[in-house]
């Protein structure tokens, strides 16, 4: 693939709490500005930092200090995201991953199935999915796939909700935090909390506390935003060329496997210059250089949580 063909396209970045694009917002990638997502069932702060990034928008920085981080050198990507549930859910019930509206087997590349088995034994053996489907998906237990997960403090409604731009996610806890992850018995390292959670039994015994926050970091070395390449050792692939109009997009999205609810969508799409999407991606420029003015004169501030659990019988009592 020449550098030219990767010319012809820019990835823009949005997110929301739904699948519908119309409730979705342009992500400042690597900028010092965090989006608050909220809809019935989560609170969310979401920042997403790309290598090398040249997509939307024309002044979007192209690294970000986070990459400068000893635990993220090599990495490509993140989504870094801190999340208020607003009703229990299982870890067990929990997924994160990519999904498709539309089939995708005409267009995988030569080797993908190869690449994948690679995937699922050197980096995610909970990944499960059929990318032949009509609607393709690859999903693995949350709990069990992110890079770094941290258990945080219960909120109250007048709490301010905390920035993420400037904070690199570390595994650990916080807080009360630190004693709910000890109490439930999961490893205080990466490695260990992955492989624990690999365990259907240990996910059944994981419950995501209404109220809590839950700060989490998902990136790779292995996906370019850059060059729209995947790098498993022994195995490139470049996607140009695999690239079409019904397929240009990479959704990443946080559900429940039970109810089929959606508590977050990142989505990356490819934008061929030149066509008639682009004036929709520069008009939706405008809107977000006027969100960071709003950003600007809050001092950074993204309001209150405004929300806090329903009382129980125990509390009315």
């Amino acid at each position: 693939m020449s550098e030219t063909d990767t010319r012809k396209y820019r990835l823009k970045v949005t997110a929301g709490p739904s699948y519908d694009p119309s409730t979705h917002q342009l992500v400042p990638v690597n900028e010092d500005q965090t989006l608050r997502i909220e809809n019935e069932l989560a609170i969310t702060r979401l920042c997403v930092r790309v290598q090398d990034y040249t997509g939307y928008t024309d002044n979007s920085s192209k690294t970000n200090p986070y990459f400068d981080h000893p635990l993220h050198l090599s990495d490509q990507y993140s989504i870094s995201f801190a999340i208020v549930f607003k009703r229990p859910v299982n870890a067990n019930s929990l997924l994160f991953g990519n999904d498709f509206d539309r089939p995708i087997r005409d267009c995988l590349p030569p080797g993908f199935n190869a690449a994948l088995r690679l995937v699922k034994w050197m980096i995610d053996p909970t990944l499960e999915g059929d990318v032949y489907a009509d609607k393709p998906y690859l999903y693995s237990p949350a709990v069990a796939s992110w890079n770094q997960f941290c258990i945080g403090e219960k909120i109250t409604k007048d709490d301010e909700v905390p920035d993420m731009h400037d904070r690199v996610v570390e595994e650990g806890g916080e807080g009360s935090g630190v004693e709910v992850r000890e109490q439930l018995g999961v490893p205080g390292g990466v490695n260990e909390r992955r492989k624990y959670f690999q365990s259907e039994e240990a996910r059944d015994g994981f419950v995501f506390e209404e109220g809590r926050v839950y700060w989490v970091d998902f990136g790779n070395p292995y996906l370019g935003f850059n060059d729209f390449s995947l790098r498993l050792p022994g195995i490139t692939m470049n996607v140009i060329q695999y690239i079409n109009e019904d397929n240009h997009s990479l959704r990443y999205v946080l559900r429940n496997r039970d109810t089929g609810e959606v508590y977050l969508v990142v989505l990356f799409t490819l934008v061929l210059q030149g066509t008639y999407e682009e004036p929709l991606h520069k008009e939706a420029e405008r809107m977000k250089k006027e969100s960071k003015a709003q950003h600007e004169k809050n001092e950074g501030k993204m309001g209150r949580f405004e929300w806090e659990p329903e009382p129980s019988a125990d509390d009315i009592e």
